[in-house]
């Protein structure tokens, strides 16, 4: 089934609407959808670009934005909607993690876990679980989201096809080496 999807999700790629897909992909893939937008984003890329830069805010917005919708199922619709998501995933252990970490560390869980593979859904249902303060997620789920499209952006925009087999095959541990240099930075900055 999810072959079937990826394949379509492809094809999706090389549309006229493709900037539209890529927003909807993006915009679900952080409440309830399987697929990582990097699935439409990096084919995208790789046949445009010159417009490497619109793809990746694109991606942003609507996933920040699919992120508020996330929070808003894990605060206001656990029960209903949220825990059946978890459950279809076989993540119920995740979604409890994820809340006392977001209890102990709050915005740091934003920005690490967002640029690593675990799927954003969990993390923006978990921080409303959590009932962790909105705005805060906002921007922490901003940064880390546009870091991790960005990131994946200017790759394929300066390599080309060539990177395309690289992040495929490596994008969790180019996204998490990015996320330990991000918090890194971060913590650096607060300290000095």
């Amino acid at each position: 089934m999810l072959q079937r999807l990826y394949s379509r999700v492809l094809r999706l790629a090389t549309s006229p609407q493709a900037p539209v897909w890529l927003g909807v992909l993006s915009f679900a893939e952080a409440s309830v959808f399987p697929l990582p937008s990097e699935t439409l984003l990096v084919p995208m890329t790789i046949a445009r670009r010159d417009l490497a830069w619109r793809y990746a805010l694109i991606a942003t917005i609507t996933s920040v934005a699919g992120g508020i919708l996330g929070w808003m199922i894990g605060a206001l619709l656990l029960d209903l909607v949220a825990k059946p998501v978890i459950h279809f995933y076989h993540a119920e252990a995740t979604l409890v993690s994820l809340q006392e970490k977001f209890r102990e560390w709050g915005v740091w869980i934003i920005l690490f876990k967002g640029l690593t593979p675990i799927p954003y859904k969990f993390v923006t249902i978990a921080s409303g679980a959590a009932h962790f303060a909105l705005l805060p997620f906002i921007a922490a789920s901003l940064v880390t989201r546009a870091a991790r499209y960005f990131l994946v952006a200017g790759l394929l925009r300066k390599f080309g096809a060539p990177i395309e087999t690289f992040l495929e095959k490596r994008l969790p541990l180019v996204t998490g080496i990015f996320a330990v240099l991000l918090i890194g930075g971060f913590v650096l900055l607060r300290f000095l």
